[in-house]
């Protein structure tokens, strides 16, 4: 797929070769429908079609359905690309901080799924990526989403460009190795551009997106930084520059959680915490809150203590529904001691077992063959530590009212 490809997908007859290979894909055998396409359409544009249509179906997950079924992507673009809601959020917080019609530059702004929810907030946006295919892809994004007078898209090094003229920056760092085999990778030493540029960039106003295994020590001080998770997934750490972290009430430098899609918040307070024994409650927190740091501020709320000091599990005896943890009533405390378990399992007629562990060096699923529950009942098995000592938590799930 090359630029030049996508652009011919944007005028006839690539729009009828689009509309044809959308239509048909995921109810047609893909090489059939390649063969079918090609006997009227050049093979190469055909290609590049059945990629479009392919990434639409997958992008439904991650964009508003009705802007994927219109966007351009590229393989990498699609899978570095925020969520629109995420996007949408962070845009919108912007936009409250900064001002309406405030100018932001959308540095690696890929395939454009932040640009667009930038542009929608209400903000002007120069988007500027080095990929120039990407950059073809952005381009015809914001003209079929009706965005293009609020845009404007630069083929440009974003390490060299002035960034004196605008109100903020946004920067989403490609997430890729430098070794050639374009594979995702988690190592902020393999960000581009380079982590120590980031880093300048929140000295002045600036939003930038990482991944949400970031090491808590490479956050600049004065900037905050929010881990945001939606539907238990955390999908990544926004980095808030001292310049905006602050504003429209939001949070000072430091650590937050944000739940989606229920928009709420959770900042460190530096609540100390007891650690002791299961209580009747074992609550689980929230993976975002679990990579913010924040497992005592949780703890807090359902006037809890951990189990172990190192362990993010949470004991109480108080029920208490809050949406950055997963509540389950603890039946029983027990060593994990395989045959003594497989006994107990028997007496309470456990079917449907679900292993957990945290702390622990087993695997779920061999534990759970080896225990072979053959019952009527379901039940949770965590294992964990408990004050330094490996314990098996017979557990049942809550669901919140």
């Amino acid at each position: 797929m090359d630029a030049a490809s996508i652009e011919a997908l944007q005028d006839d007859p690539g729009v009828s070769l689009l509309e044809q290979a959308c239509a048909a894909y995921g109810h047609e055998d893909p090489f059939a429908l390649g063969t079918r396409l090609r006997r009227t359409y050049p093979a190469d544009l055909v290609a590049t079609a059945l990629t479009q249509a392919e990434l639409r179906a997958k992008a439904t997950v991650r964009f508003d359905p009705a802007d994927a079924a219109r966007m351009f992507f590229t393989v990498d673009g699609y899978e570095q690309a925020s969520r629109t809601s995420v996007a949408r959020r962070r845009a919108q917080t912007l936009r409250n901080r900064i001002g309406n019609a405030a100018t932001v530059a959308d540095l690696c702004c890929g395939v454009g799924g932040d640009t667009i929810e930038l542009a929608r907030a209400g903000l002007n946006v120069v988007a500027v990526d080095t990929d120039s295919v990407a950059l073809a892809a952005a381009t015809a994004n914001v003209r079929a989403l009706g965005l293009a007078e609020r845009v404007e898209l630069r083929h440009a090094d974003v390490t060299t460009m002035p960034l004196a003229p605008f109100d903020a920056v946004f920067c989403d760092p490609a997430r890729r190795s430098a070794d050639g085999r374009s594979h995702r990778t988690f190592r902020v030493e393999d960000y581009r551009p380079a982590w120590s540029f980031v880093q300048t960039l929140l000295e002045g106003p600036a939003v930038v997106k990482a991944g949400p295994g970031i090491p808590h020590r490479l956050i600049p001080d004065g900037a905050h930084a929010e881990w945001i998770s939606e539907g238990g997934t955390v999908l990544e750490a926004t980095l808030w520059s001292a310049d905006l972290s602050g504003a429209d009430g939001g949070s000072a430098a430091g650590r937050s959680a944000t739940v989606l899609p229920a928009k709420v918040s959770l900042t460190d307070d530096g609540s100390p915490v007891d650690v002791g024994e299961p209580g009747a409650y074992l609550y689980e927190p929230d993976g975002a809150v679990i990579r913010a740091g924040l497992v005592t501020t949780a703890a807090d709320l359902v006037d809890g203590w951990l189990l172990d000091p190192t362990i993010a599990y949470i004991g109480s005896d108080t029920l208490r529904h809050i949406l950055f943890t997963r509540a389950y009533r603890v039946r029983q405390v027990v060593p994990l001691d395989r045959r003594a378990l497989r006994r107990r399992l028997a007496e309470l007629d456990v079917g449907e077992l679900v292993v957990k562990k945290r702390g622990v060096d087993l695997d779920p699923h061999e534990l759970r063959r080896e225990l072979r529950p053959s019952g009527n009942q379901a039940l949770t098995l965590v294992a964990t530590r408990v004050d330094g000592q490996v314990r098996a938590l017979l557990v049942d799930p809550v669901t919140p009212p």
